[in-house]
């Protein structure tokens, strides 16, 4: 039984060792991208069989219900697009693949780890693995001439090394006051520490100020434009999902420990969703690089999640965990669109997308599904995502709020709508209009993300349902 409940994580493991071994033989890409994409879907298989799993494990400080578990198929299913995306690795050095598909997958074991983790120290060390992972993919991108790959990794080290530093400087706080390190007894404690005591107020902005890093949110979002330009379009592909889906998990534990009824924890929180939304939206739109781009579109799109979380309980949390959810399918068809145009490993621009739609129909409408989806316009699951949000926020009372995120949400439809019609405009005198034909798998792949963006937003009903139910498993 208690196999049962480790099932997802073991599976990983074993994902990882067997990459190891793939490390330590001559294989070729196609050998190993297909190792790779197998394991990855017995991860995903082994996290949809353990989804009724509950219990706990390793002295409660690991805790298995249907919470973890809905992360726990999203994380292991992300893992299998990412991979599924990009079965050459033509943005990697070619003697680094073996490795940078085994760093990938402990990054996931990681950020799954995090998931059920329900002590502080267990939460650390989980994310300490996921990021020391990625510090070590980052650099892995074949030679350029101005090695942006060498400052991007350097970047995410030294601002992983800060948010670490805040994080455990923040838990020190929490610690002297309550005593204890597990998450069940910081919430009988936290919500009247947090009203009568500012150090705790300051010890919990800061432990969570640490986590912000990972979702990118303001002020923990520098590294963000840096680190996507300068990654393999491989690696910035899973950057941009999946640390974000972990992330989301982790915070809607954490703040549920402040409850909802703690004004100044709220407020200060709610500022940095605001300022995090305001600086992703006008930083975007002068952007030319599409990688930065959606950089600081990430960073505006955690603005919106963090106010899904803020709305703690019920459908609050739901909403934030149907609207990552929805994010991970919509970034997923832009750099989709993105490795099908760059198959050498460059960055793409605006330049590059004129005239997509005749050179390629199905590569420019997803695109627009994708960029329609982020932008908030029906019936995509990024309409139904932010009305959501919004609608949990205003239950809430956090009136101010959703109109500043509407303004922004407003804003954003600029840089995305430029997206679209790039794709869709005449090209320019010159300019190469050889129409580009997709392999099976890549046609079934886009396709298959169009038709997720619209039905997931159409038919949320059954989405939300388990969103509901995993957050009920919190309480």
């Amino acid at each position: 039984m208690q196999v049962a409940l480790f099932l997802p994580e073991l599976m990983l493991i074993l994902m990882a060792l067997i990459l190891f071994g793939a490390t330590l033989t001559p294989m070729s890409t196609g050998a190993l991208s297909g190792l790779a994409l197998v394991l990855a879907a017995l991860a995903t298989a082994a996290a949809g069989l353990g989804f009724g799993a509950e219990g706990a494990l390793f002295f409660d400080a690991y805790r298995v219900d249907a919470f973890s578990q809905s992360f726990k198929i999203l994380i292991t299913f992300g893992l299998f697009l990412v991979i599924y995306l990009g079965p050459t690795l033509s943005g990697v050095e070619e003697r680094l693949r073996p490795e940078y598909y085994l760093f990938l997958t402990l990054s996931a074991v990681g950020l799954v780890l995090l998931s059920s983790a329900v002590e502080l120290l267990t939460i650390f060390v989980s994310l300490e693995i996921s990021s020391y992972a990625l510090y070590v993919v980052i650099p892995f991108r074949r030679q350029r001439e101005h090695r942006e790959q060498m400052e991007a990794g350097i970047k995410y080290v030294l601002f992983g090394a800060v948010a670490t530093g805040v994080s455990l400087y923040g838990m020190s706080y929490i610690y002297g006051f309550t005593g204890t390190t597990y998450v069940t007894e910081l919430a009988a404690r936290m919500p009247a520490l947090l009203a009568e005591q500012p150090l705790a107020l300051i010890g919990m902005v800061l432990m969570l100020g640490g986590f912000f890093y990972k979702l990118a949110l303001f002020p923990m979002h520098f590294w963000t434009p840096d680190v996507y330009e300068g990654a393999a379009n491989e690696t910035t592909t899973y950057v941009a999902t999946l640390p974000k889906v972990g992330a989301v998990a982790l915070l809607i534990r954490l703040v549920s420990l402040g409850g909802v009824d703690v004004s100044q924890f709220t407020w200060i929180l709610g500022a940095c969703a605001v300022l995090s939304m305001t600086v992703g939206n006008l930083s975007a739109l002068v952007q030319e690089d599409l990688k930065r781009l959606l950089a600081y579109s990430s960073i505006a799109h955690a603005g919106y999640v963090m106010l899904g979380i803020l709305s703690v309980g019920g459908m609050g949390s739901a909403s934030a965990i149907y609207y990552i959810a929805g994010y991970l399918i919509m970034n997923l068809a832009c750099f989709f669109v993105i490795y099908q145009l760059a198959p050498d490993g460059r960055n793409v621009t605006f330049t590059d997308l004129k005239g997509l739609s005749r050179r390629s129909p199905l590569l420019a409408f997803t695109l627009a599904a994708g960029a329609f989806g982020m932008a908030g316009i029906p019936p995509t699951v990024g309409f139904t995502g932010k009305f959501i949000i919004f609608t949990a926020a205003i239950d809430k009372g956090l009136y101010s709020l959703v109109i500043l995120a509407v303004i922004n949400a407003g804003i954003s439809a600029f840089y995305y709508l430029k997206m679209v019609r790039a794709a869709y405009c005449q090209p320019q005198e010159g300019t190469e209009t050889t129409a580009m034909h997709l392999g099976l798998p890549a046609a079934l792949f886009g396709l298959a993300l169009v038709l997720l963006i619209i039905l997931v937003g159409v038919f949320p009903q059954g989405f939300l349902a388990i969103a509901e139910d995993a957050v009920a498993a919190l309480s």
